[in-house]
C-alpha cells in the first residue's frame, strides 16, 4: 500500500509540475500538456519528464518545503530546462546530461529565490540555468550546439490560428504544431476558463503591436511574440477590470522586450515575461488595492 501511495503521489506531482508552467496546479491539465508535447515530439516529452523528476527529487533531498513541492513549484523549471536541452543541444548523451544538470541547478536557484517573499521566482531559475548552459557550451563545447532551423519564407500572410496555437505552444518550445498549442489551451481551460481567456488575449494581442513595429510575419506566425504575453496574461489576469488593464500592460511590455531582445541577438527565453511581471508587481506596490491571484501560486 505504501508503494502504491508513493506512485500515486509521484504521478500527481508530475502532472502538477507540468501544469505549473502555465500556472495550472492541476495534474489533469499537466498531463494533457505533456500529451501535447508527445504529440509534437516524444523526445522533448521524455526530456520534460526527466527534468521535472530531477528537479523535484532534488527538492526532496534538499529538504525544501513539502507543500511547495506537492504544489509543483519545484518541478516546472526543471521540466522547461529539460526541454530546452533538447532544443539547443545535439547528441544524446550531451542532451541527457544537460537536462539533468540544468534541472538540478534550477531547483537550487528556486530554493534561493523562495527564501524571500518580495517577488515570485516564476521561470527565472529556468532562464538562468539555460543561459549558463548555453554560455558554457559556446565557450567549451560549441560542437554540441544545435544549428537550428533557418526560415526563408518571410512574406507569408498572418494566420490568426497559427499565432494563437503557436504562441501558446512556444511557452514549452512547441511552436510548430497546431494541435499541440490547442491542446495546451484546452488543458488550461479544464482548470480555469478565465486563465484560458487570458491565454488567448496574451497570444493575440501582440499581433497589431508587432505589425505596427514592422516585425516579420513569419516570426509573428511562429508565436515568438506571443508566448511571453500568454504567461503574463495568465499570471496577472483576473475577473476585475483593473486586473484586465494591468494584464494588457504586462503583455505589451513583454512584447516590446521580446522584440528588443531579438534585435540584440539575445536568446530571450521567458525573460520578457519575468521582467514584465516584476515591473507590474512594483507598480502594484506603488498603487495598492490591486491583486493578481496567480502570482500567489509561484
Amino acid at each position: 500500500m505504501n508503494k502504491y501511495n508513493f506512485i500515486c503521489k509521484a504521478c500527481i506531482a508530475l502532472g502538477r509540475d507540468i501544469g505549473q508552467i502555465m500556472f495550472q496546479k492541476n495534474a489533469v491539465s499537466g498531463y494533457l500538456m505533456l500529451i501535447g508535447i508527445f504529440f509534437n515530439s516524444w523526445t522533448l516529452a521524455v526530456l520534460a519528464i526527466i527534468g521535472c523528476t530531477a528537479g523535484t527529487a532534488t527538492a526532496y533531498m534538499a529538504g525544501y518545503d513539502r507543500k511547495e513541492i506537492k504544489d509543483g513549484l519545484y518541478g516546472f523549471n526543471g521540466a522547461l530546462s529539460g526541454i530546452a536541452a533538447g532544443i539547443f543541444l545535439s547528441g544524446h548523451i550531451a542532451v541527457l546530461m544537460a537536462a539533468m544538470l540544468t534541472s538540478v541547478l534550477s531547483t537550487f536557484i528556486t530554493g534561493l529565490i523562495n527564501r524571500q517573499t518580495r517577488i515570485p521566482g516564476l521561470t527565472a531559475p529556468f532562464i538562468f540555468t539555460v543561459w549558463a548552459m548555453l554560455a558554457v557550451c559556446r565557450w567549451c563545447f560549441p560542437e554540441i550546439l544545435s544549428t537550428g532551423n533557418n526560415h526563408t519564407d518571410i512574406t507569408e500572410d498572418i494566420s490568426w490560428l497559427k499565432v494563437l496555437s503557436f504562441g501558446i505552444g512556444q511557452v514549452m518550445f512547441q511552436g510548430n504544431n497546431l494541435v499541440t498549442g490547442l491542446m495546451f489551451l484546452g488543458a488550461i481551460a479544464i482548470n480555469s476558463r478565465i486563465n484560458a481567456f487570458y491565454a488567448v488575449i496574451g497570444a493575440l494581442l501582440p499581433i497589431p503591436l508587432m505589425l505596427m513595429l514592422g516585425a516579420e510575419n513569419i516570426s509573428i506566425n511562429e508565436g515568438l511574440f506571443g508566448y511571453n504575453g500568454v504567461l503574463c496574461a495568465i499570471a496577472i489576469g483576473e475577473k476585475s477590470p483593473k486586473s484586465f488593464g494591468w494584464s494588457i500592460f504586462a503583455v505589451c511590455l513583454s512584447t516590446l522586450l521580446q522584440l528588443w531582445g531579438m534585435h540584440q541577438g539575445i536568446t530571450t527565453l521567458t525573460a520578457p515575461f519575468v521582467l514584465s511581471v516584476w515591473a507590474t508587481i512594483l507598480l502594484r506596490r506603488l498603487l495598492p488595492g490591486i491583486s493578481f491571484g496567480n502570482l500567489e501560486k509561484q
